[in-house]
């Protein structure tokens, strides 16, 4: 179910090929990585997860697990159904009766760790194995995430380092052994702190802007920081980077004669039809009709 899954089987015993229509993996998602793919039916051995798993259905399936030796559960998923499995546990030898699309999110556990630690001031956090639920947060993540990654690409790696974040915070609150109480942050970032993290967000439109790097800066944890840091600016960071990328690049559509898509990447867009998509979302304009306005 992962970019390393074990291989699926029909009942003839033939390897059957996974289609990844999508993969966070391939643009540099690496706390909280995103598998879109057509499960195929058949079967898949039992196998020991690295990361935490989310499996967020899109379609209809009947799917067993081999939950002891020849004895199975059977479960009915419908679009919206989650399964939620722990990184470090087995996952047991399952079957699919037809082939289903899935969101697959794989939850790096450092970042969950830290979370706990930061909420609780300890990493001993268990995630419950969950294998049938509805939430409807977590689907809209991953819906979110998957069109992210779609109209991103490789621009998308602040937006998922932030989610990253508050999919942690949930899954504690909702899903570990210990309900840990989650701490609550208030009164935004020091002045000066918010001064360092908006000059480098300025200074640097043009690269690849983490939260994980802008954490750093304030000397926070990402989920401390993402916290103060929309308090003080109403933004979350990846909301605030993309207002200031698209400000520039008004200024330099008004000001300069530079091609469109020389501007694109000099406010940190990786090509032009992804700029020009953002742009016409949140200007309701493309940017040569904006150009061409003045």
């Amino acid at each position: 179910m992962s970019d390393n899954q074990p291989q699926t089987v029909d009942l003839k015993g033939e390897y059957i090929e996974h289609i990844h229509l999508l993969s966070g993996n391939r643009v540099g998602w690496n706390n909280l990585n995103l598998v879109y793919e057509l499960e195929p039916a058949g079967e898949m051995p039992a196998n020991r997860l690295e990361q935490h798993a989310i499996f967020i259905c899109l379609g209809d399936c009947r799917t067993s697990y081999e939950i002891k030796s020849n004895f199975w559960q059977h479960e009915y998923y419908t679009t919206g159904d989650i399964i939620i499995f722990p990184a470090g546990e087995i996952f047991p030898k399952v079957q699919i009766d037809r082939a289903v699309p899935l969101i697959e999110l794989f939850l790096a556990p450092e970042i969950l760790n830290n979370s706990c630690y930061e909420a609780v001031k300890s990493r001993k956090v268990q995630l419950s194995p969950q294998l049938k639920l509805r939430d409807p947060l977590i689907e809209q993540m991953g819906l979110a995430l998957k069109t992210e990654l779609e109209i991103g690409g490789v621009d998308s790696q602040a937006y998922a380092d932030s989610m990253a974040t508050a999919l942690s915070m949930h899954l504690l609150r909702r899903y570990c052994y210990l309900q840990p109480q989650i701490k609550e942050y208030y009164g935004g970032l020091a002045p000066y702190k918010l001064k360092a993290v908006r000059e480098y967000i300025h200074e640097h439109l043009d690269q690849n802007l983490t939260l994980t790097k802008l954490a750093t800066i304030a000397n926070l944890s990402t989920h401390y920081f993402a916290s103060l840091f929309k308090q003080s600016t109403g933004f979350a960071p990846h909301q605030y980077i993309t207002k200031c990328r698209l400000e520039k690049a008004k200024k330099l559509l008004q000001q300069t004669n530079l091609p469109i898509i020389d501007i694109s990447q000099e406010v940190g867009f990786q090509n032009q039809s992804h700029f020009t998509r953002v742009f016409r979302q949140y200007l309701k304009i493309t940017p040569k009709a904006y150009r061409d306005s003045f």
